[in-house]
């Protein structure tokens, strides 16, 4: 066993020798692949996510139980009532149902307004108001009288329930003018001194309202009215407004109906003719639907009007366009809007007046077909205090009615105070208006807002010469600050263009030329300041045409220098 181990242990010696040995030439050798290494994949088995158990007891659910184990536990906390943090509220203004106003100015001006209201029952209420203004005039080189009175006195009985709503009114107004416009160097001493200038204007009317809530008919008005003058002229009208609205396919359809009855005389012509009437009754049908869809509004109609003549003129039958829509392009900051819209417009004697109180009791009275009226215009915000409306508008009328000089007839049998080239007339013609309008209304502060406003305008005419008294320019401007509590104060300026009359002078004896005369534009600059002195009593002082402008509204027909009024007002109840 000795000699074994000896020997083992020099073989490894020997080998180890062997190994460590460099062989600086290990030769070549050359392998041939027979075929190459192609590895598979073995097929892939998905892991089922609901696994198929096929033991009983591992499929089976165990039903839990759950209970909750409530009781008491004492605590010694006791919160503290909480009280709401105080606010500073100023005193709420009492609304008072009546009031009384008075004031006086020079001009010989006063002016009184006086309105009362009273509930008779929960629903039911009494109303009146009379009102006056008046002057003892005094106009710088008027050689006629110039004073005016106006005196207004209306009452109304109504009754207010959820499911209905009327009222009734009367009233009566007079009003007494002057034709004190005299064209200069026509006339001489004596004649003027022979004229009765004074015009008086009455007006009786009674009327009423009604809305149903729960019904097709919705609010309704009706009105008769008498008007007449101290010339022996007189007119009766009557107008009713009924109002359906229903719907139809989740539509709402809307219907307005409309008959305007007039009848009027005049006791002579402006040359001293026989008197002479007129008449028309005017029927009017206009279905609408309204449709509404995300940011679009569209009102879809059409009018159909029928007038009647009781005397002079022709019966007629029309058919006008009634379509209006918007669209708000950027939410209630840009919305544009348009429309084309007609309709056929009843004048009266009354209402010529109440624009032209110089108007003559000789007039021609007949309605005036607006065919169309296409505007578009776009309105919003540029922010949140300040908002803007411009628009365009393009208005075609048949018989407008205008303005004009009566002129001056030094041989006319007619004697009245108004036949002296004093008064006006009414022409009509038919006339294109192109009009762009622009608005700009601001509130800077609760306590501050400012307005300003501007219409130009271009007329067509086919017959007359010129659109006269419209002028092409208007422009105003307003301010209102309340400066404390106690202190308030406003401003407003008005800009009026350049308008075209004539004046026509005619004898046997001269041939006088035709004088086409354009009144200047003016300005008039009105301001007012109040104090508060209570809740009830209130002090006010008032200027008009503070830049003591001696413009003229009409021809011949200058107004007041600077008109200053002061008063009170003092509110009350029973």
């Amino acid at each position: 066993m000795k000699q074994v181990k000896i020997l083992i242990v020099a073989l490894f010696i020997t080998q180890i020798s062997f190994s460590q040995k460099k062989d600086e030439n290990i030769g070549t050798e050359v392998v041939n692949v027979v075929k190459p290494y192609t590895p598979t994949i073995s097929d892939a088995f998905k892991v089922k996510e609901t696994p198929t158990l096929d033991d009983e007891d591992t499929s089976k659910k165990e039903t839990i139980q759950y209970n909750i184990f409530s009781f008491p536990v004492a605590s010694t906390f006791t919160p503290s009532k909480g009280r709401a943090a105080s606010v500073d509220k100023s005193a709420e203004e009492k609304i008072f149902s009546n009031y009384l106003t008075l004031g006086a100015g020079n001009y010989g001006t006063a002016n009184a307004e006086l309105f009362v209201t009273e509930n008779i029952s929960n629903t039911d209420y009494f109303g009146g108001m009379l009102r006056h203004s008046s002057s003892q005039g005094g106009i710088n080189d008027v050689v006629l009288d110039d004073k005016f009175f106006n005196t207004a006195l209306d009452f109304t009985y109504g009754s207010r329930t959820r499911a209905l709503s009327w009222n009734a009114d009367l009233g009566y107004k007079n009003q007494v003018y002057n034709w004190y416009g005299i064209y200069p160097g026509t006339l001489d001493n004596a004649t003027i001194n022979s004229i009765d200038e004074q015009q008086t204007y009455h007006t009786l009317y009674v009327g009423g309202r009604l809305s149903l809530a729960e019904s097709i008919l919705k609010e309704s008005t009706i009105k008769f009215s008498r008007f007449w003058d101290a010339f022996g002229s007189a007119e009766n009208r009557f107008v009713a407004k009924p109002a359906l609205e229903f719907d139809v396919v989740d539509q709402k359809i809307k219907t307005d109906f409309v008959i305007d009855y007039i009848s009027g005389s005049f006791d002579k012509t402006f040359y001293g003719g026989s008197s002479f009437k007129y008449g028309f009754t005017n029927i009017g049908f206009q279905p609408s639907v309204k449709i509404q869809k995300d940011d679009l509004s569209l009102n879809v109609g059409v009018g159909f009007f029928y007038s009647a003549a009781q005397e002079a003129g022709e019966n007629k039958f029309f058919i006008y366009p009634q379509v209006t829509g918007s669209y708000k392009i950027v939410g209630d900051l840009m919305i544009a809007y348009t429309g084309l819209e007609g309709t056929l417009k009843q004048n009266s004697y009354n209402d010529f007046v109440q624009e032209n109180f110089f108007v003559s009791p000789t007039l021609a009275v007949v309605p005036t077909n607006q065919k169309y009226n296409i505007y578009l215009g776009l309105k919003g915000k540029l922010a949140n205090s300040i908002s803007y409306n411009i628009r365009g508008s393009y208005l075609n009328e048949e018989n407008k009615a205008l303005f004009k000089s009566n002129g001056y007839d030094e041989s006319s049998a007619n004697l009245e105070g108004y036949a002296y080239g004093n008064s006006f007339d009414v022409v009509y013609d038919n006339v294109k208006t192109i009009s762009f309008f622009g608005e700009l209304k601001a509130d800077f502060s609760k306590n501050v807002s400012f307005g300003v406003n501007g219409t130009f305008s271009s007329y067509t005419m086919d017959i007359q010469k010129e659109a006269w008294n419209l002028p092409a320019i208007k422009l105003g401007a307003n301010l209102d600050v309340d400066i404390t509590p106690k202190w308030y104060s406003g401003m407003s300026l008005f800009f009026v263009g350049q308008r075209e009359d004539q004046f026509i002078r005619s004898s046997i004896l001269i041939n006088y030329p035709i004088e086409n005369v354009t009144l200047n534009g003016y300005f008039d600059l009105n301001a007012h300041v109040g104090y508060k002195y209570s809740e009830r009593m209130t002090f006010f002082l008032k200027g008009n045409n503070l830049a003591n402008q001696n413009y003229q509204r009409w021809l011949n027909y200058p107004v007041q220098g600077i008109q200053v009024l002061a008063g009170a007002s003092y509110k009350f109840d029973f």
